[in-house]
């Protein structure tokens, strides 16, 4: 190989190494939160086989359902039609998530594939802001991401999902929300295109539950009439 070449093979790899290095840290500090509001979130992510599996989910929740925030792995040029595709399947609104929204009760907001999605606080309502941050996990959008925004502003309010997916974005995410308080699941390895997302997630105790893809819409639902404090207000 010429030693151009080889120089050129050499930075790439050196690249890649140190964009699979970086951590949630990279867009965002991890930080203990006071969450004054019972509103409730669901957070879900998902990478190979994930676009199935979402629309598995999302076409079984309700119009009343929680606000959603979705990061899928996915070129740019495809999460619009996506979730356009979304939108014409589901009860519910599902839209590309733009910067700085509100996020509303009966929506699903799906990461761009240009930018990490994050959840923030603005006053008493939950908004969206989008990062073109470097990759994590050589992710972005990376589920980590979003995991810790939603451990760090919504705790115990968010339920996490993490689906069918390769690589282990999402798991130390998982474990953050976890740890904050909100309940997580896991999709199952049998009804997992690829197992590792979940696999990850379970392997460092993110999970509190795991069951087939088609349990966690109910499960969802029935954890939510367990929970709510009825706060999903427009």
């Amino acid at each position: 190989m010429p030693i151009a070449a080889q120089a050129r093979v050499r930075k790439t790899a050196q690249a890649a190494s140190v964009t699979e290095r970086l951590s949630a840290d990279a867009i965002l500090p991890s930080v203990a939160g006071r969450f004054f509001s019972t509103e409730k979130l669901i957070i879900i992510g998902a990478s190979t086989g994930g676009t199935e599996a979402i629309k598995e989910v999302l076409t079984r929740l309700p119009a009343d359902v929680p606000g959603i925030l979705v990061t899928q792995h996915m070129p740019e040029a495809f999460t619009k039609s996506f979730a356009e595709r979304l939108n014409g399947l589901c009860k519910i609104s599902v839209k590309e998530a733009c910067h700085n929204e509100r996020i509303l009760p009966g929506h699903a907001y799906i990461a761009p594939g240009h930018s990490h999605l994050l959840l923030r606080r603005s006053g008493a309502n939950y908004m969206t802001e989008l990062s073109q941050g470097p990759p994590v996990n050589r992710h972005r959008p990376s589920v980590d991401v979003l995991f810790r925004s939603a451990a760090n502003v919504a705790g115990a309010n968010a339920l996490g999902i993490i689906l069918t997916g390769m690589g282990k974005d999402g798991a130390q995410g998982m474990l953050e929300m976890r740890e904050a308080g909100a309940h997580t699941v896991a999709q199952d390895e049998a009804s997992c295109v690829v197992f590792g997302m979940p696999r990850e997630a379970i392997a460092v105790g993110g999970a509190c539950e795991v069951m087939p893809l088609q349990n966690i819409a109910r499960h969802t639902l029935e954890y939510l009439a367990r929970h709510s404090g009825k706060s999903n207000r427009v």
